[in-house]
């Protein structure tokens, strides 16, 4: 496989190549629009007087004009494409450097009562969504969202799978991230779901053959007039009859046109997603049980989303005087189109809800195979059914610089609790959120930083940055009483790995010390699995007691006068500490 970043700046090369080309084909094309138009008016000013011929001359130009536009319209998307395209292989080289911060953080996604939203550096500034996201459409991030938030240890070898089959397909998935970057979402595909399934039928039922009797009466009123054999006031008559028809159903027309000028982009746009899905081969069993809800044996669900994307295109240009007036009057043109829309949407709208989730899961897949493909030396945990719950060897963050990072080996079995003591800015608090980090990322099917790693799927509970609520006037240490009772209630009814940091903080040290020997206590007779840290040297004790709990530390030291971390995970109890040390050295005290 290509490493990351050369296959990134060849495709910026490659794409800015063929888009200095196309910008070139755009203007050339507005100049050639703009020719036709000022040839049409000299043709006008020698022509002058004659009816006849001026009709025929702005129907030829029209029609020619209609053929340039749609060549326009046709470069400009091919230009905006490339462009998607160059950007986000510029983003990936940024990321690649650790430049990422600008990306969106996620952070409307954080829940304080979620098991672990709030605690392993999953949203915010920094997190591993702002790193890892790459969904271009909303519901894509929403199922990204809440794959990484389900807790949900079902088929992970199959989700492996997936993403390392799309990890391995860097064309296609960045087509269809640039395809579904250009779709224009004025409305939510939930309101779009909505709007489909309540939509009220308004036109009648012979709108077609109606529209279709009248067009050909105005051909043969046109044809006639053209020969002389009918005077201009017949036309007319004709024309005012047309927008009485018409005009009887303008108000629902209008309605229709409203909603469907909100919705014709996301539908040409997920057509072409839709287009792509059908024509890419997956192995995967996971991807194919997706792709399987899009691809028909006849009348693919492309062409079909295609056909209702010129439809709406189609009823948007009612916007154009010409056809507004024209069109309509002499064609009952709104009618006939409107009419398509609605047949269009009865026989469709139970298959739209698919089509949209198929598209947002390959988003958010699309997204966790660009992950594995820029962390190629990762490895996917091995699946195990045995008394470990994790076995890593070489784990470090995946967030850290991988060139200053350090890497711990680790090992928890069942039913065994940690007790992890440190100094302060050891590394306690990384290596909590690495483990939980893990966890959450083997769930989802992806790859860990580390060089090795044999893991028995658990769902996680965190406890580790609790919040006082200003909102329900609730104090720090209660808001963490109401956060542990979660925890206890949760782990009664089902297994989950717990993490914590520095419980009960909002009381006494004595008080604590008492409270968090009871609480892990409790936890051990519930045969919980998980990690404690903490600066209370005093909870080591329980390892005297209880063979469940084992005890490991971070140090410090102290060198030349210099404090010194190694940030390596070690068995036993810390013995240095360094809040004194620091508080001096500071100058805070003497």
């Amino acid at each position: 496989m290509t490493a990351p970043k050369a296959f990134y700046e060849s495709r910026i090369i490659k794409f800015q190549r063929q888009l200095k080309t196309l910008k070139t084909a755009v203007n050339t094309s507005s100049t050639l629009r703009l020719l036709v138009f000022v040839g049409l008016l000299i043709t006008l000013y020698f022509v002058w007087g004659n009816v006849q011929v001026i009709l025929g001359i702005i129907g030829i130009t029209s029609a020619l004009f209609i053929v340039l536009l749609l060549r326009h319209n046709k470069l400009i998307y091919e230009r905006d494409l490339l462009q998607a395209l160059v950007k986000i292989n510029q983003t990936e080289l940024e990321v690649l450097n650790r430049n990422f911060h600008h990306l969106p953080d996620g952070m409307e996604y954080a829940n304080a009562d979620h098991a672990f939203s709030q605690d392993i550096d999953l949203f915010g500034r920094g997190s591993f969504f702002q790193y890892s996201n790459r969904t271009s459409l909303k519901s894509g991030t929403e199922h990204l969202v809440h794959d990484l938030l389900s807790n949900n240890i079902d088929s992970i070898q199959e989700k492996q799978g997936a993403i390392k089959e799309l990890a391995a397909l860097p064309e296609w998935r960045q087509q269809f991230g640039a395809e579904a970057t250009l779709v224009k979402i004025e409305v939510s595909a939930k309101s779009v779901v909505d709007w489909l399934a309540n939509y009220k039928i308004f036109v009648p039922k012979r709108a077609k053959l109606i529209s279709t009797i009248f067009s050909i009466l105005s051909i043969a009123v046109w044809a006639l007039y053209f020969l002389d054999f009918l005077s201009g006031y017949i036309v007319f008559g004709v024309f005012l009859l047309g927008l009485a028809i018409s005009g009887r159903y303008l108000k629902g027309i209008n309605k229709l046109a409203v909603h469907t000028t909100q919705i014709q982009s996301t539908f040409r746009q997920y057509a072409r997603l839709i287009s792509l899905l059908e024509n890419q081969k997956f192995n995967a069993n996971y991807l194919k049980r997706e792709q399987n809800k899009v691809v028909r044996k006849e009348n693919s669900s492309s062409a079909l989303l295609k056909k209702f994307s010129k439809l709406l295109d189609a009823l948007d240009q009612r916007n154009n005087i010409l056809i507004s007036i024209v069109a309509n009057s002499f064609f009952l043109r709104d009618l006939y189109i409107c009419k398509s829309i609605e047949d269009w949407i009865l026989e469709n709208r139970k298959e739209v809800p698919k089509w949209f989730e198929t598209i947002a899961f390959f988003d958010a897949y699309s997204s966790l195979g660009n992950y594995a493909f820029n962390h190629d030396e990762y490895v996917y945990p091995t699946l195990v059914n045995n008394n470990k719950t994790m076995d890593c060897k070489g784990a470090a963050h995946p967030l850290l610089n991988p060139e200053i990072a350090i890497a711990n080996d680790f090992e928890i079995s069942k039913d065994e609790f940690f007790v992890i003591t440190g100094a302060n800015m050891a590394g306690k608090s990384t290596f909590l959120r690495t483990v939980g980090l893990q966890i959450v990322m083997a769930n989802v099917g992806l790859p860990l930083c580390a060089k090795d790693v044999n893991y028995n799927p658990a769902k996680l509970i965190t406890s580790m940055r609790t919040t006082d609520s200003l909102t329900d006037d609730e104090s720090y240490f209660f808001s963490e009483l109401k956060r542990l009772k979660v925890i206890i209630d949760t782990i009664e009814k089902e297994p989950h790995f717990i993490i914590l940091d520095e419980i009960l903080k909002g009381t006494n040290s004595t008080d604590k010390a008492v409270g968090s020997k009871k609480f892990i206590e409790r936890l051990v007779r519930l045969k919980a699995s998980g990690i404690i840290a903490t600066h209370d040297l005093s909870l080591c004790s329980l390892a005297d007691s209880l063979n469940e709990v084992k005890n490991y530390y971070f140090d410090a030291q102290i060198k030349n006068g210099e404090l010194y971390f190694d940030y390596t995970f070690k068995e036993g109890v810390c013995q240095n500490m360094n809040a004194s040390f620091l508080l001096t050295r500071m100058g805070i005290v003497d």
